[in-house]
């Protein structure tokens, strides 16, 4: 495997609860992996792990490593914002910026000082509306404020702005569980047409969308992960009971 992440001995708990227990797996480079399980089972902390979200709860302790083109992004000497600007995160919910739909998309580059002059912030907020699929929506209507879209439009402008800052790797966090099916089917086709030039890891909770969606799966149970593999594997020839008992709707 071409793995883009390697996770070693990860342990993450929320005071005195255990959260994650001896994780060990590897990510795939520009595959859509997507981590699958019961409500609990670990999820999300995995995948806010993998850019040190999980750090924003005062009550988390980590230990073991996640590397990322094997540099620990737990090391001491680690720039927290540089590891969250190169793996971009997606939410449940969209949270666009207080402020216009082109400025939610030129305000990582203004703050990363990526760009220079009008022209240039105009061809990136359009080159990345365009690569979110929003454009033809909005190009007439930029200065308007971002919250007068609906929210599967909100959600695609979240995406662009994740993406303006030249993430290397994509997660998402059930990005389509408060979308109408339309709004959903937009962002998987994204989605997939992003993972050539991406390394994307997504939860969710719907077993047909990781069917839809993944390359590579990753099942987790109780905090742990129970098996990892191929979609064509996972879904055709699973080896562990609990997987087994997961994909036939047993829990």
């Amino acid at each position: 495997m071409n793995s883009h992440i390697q996770v070693k001995n990860l342990n993450v708990f929320y005071g005195k609860s255990q959260a994650l227990k001896n994780i060990n797996l590897e990510i795939p480079r520009n595959q859509i992996t997507v981590i699958m399980g019961p409500s609990g089972c670990g999820k999300t902390t995995l995948l806010k792990s993998f850019n040190r979200f999980i750090e924003l709860d005062e009550m988390t302790r980590i230990s073991g490593q996640v590397k990322v083109d094997e540099q620990d992004i737990y090391a001491r000497d680690i720039d927290v914002t540089e590891v969250r600007k190169t793996i971009g995160l997606l939410s449940q919910r969209p949270y666009p910026l207080p402020m216009s739909i082109y400025e939610n998309v030129a305000h990582g580059l203004r703050m990363h000082r990526m760009k220079k002059g009008k022209n240039e912030f105009d061809q990136a907020v359009q080159h990345y509306l365009q690569v979110a699929g929003l454009w033809d929506e909005v190009k007439d209507r930029l200065h308007e404020p971002a919250t007068s879209l609906s929210i599967g439009q909100q959600q695609r402008l979240c995406l662009a702005r994740g993406l303006a800052i030249e993430p290397e790797i994509i997660l998402g966090d059930e990005p389509t569980s408060a979308l109408d099916p339309i709004s959903s089917q937009h962002i998987e086709k994204i989605l997939m047409s992003l993972k050539k030039d991406y390394t994307i890891v997504v939860v969710t909770h719907i077993l047909r969308q990781a069917k839809r969606l993944a390359d590579y799966v990753i099942f987790m149970y109780l905090g742990e992960v129970v098996e990892a593999g191929t979609a064509q594997q996972i879904f055709e020839d699973p080896q562990m009971e609990r997987t087994k008992g997961y994909l036939s709707g047993q829990f």
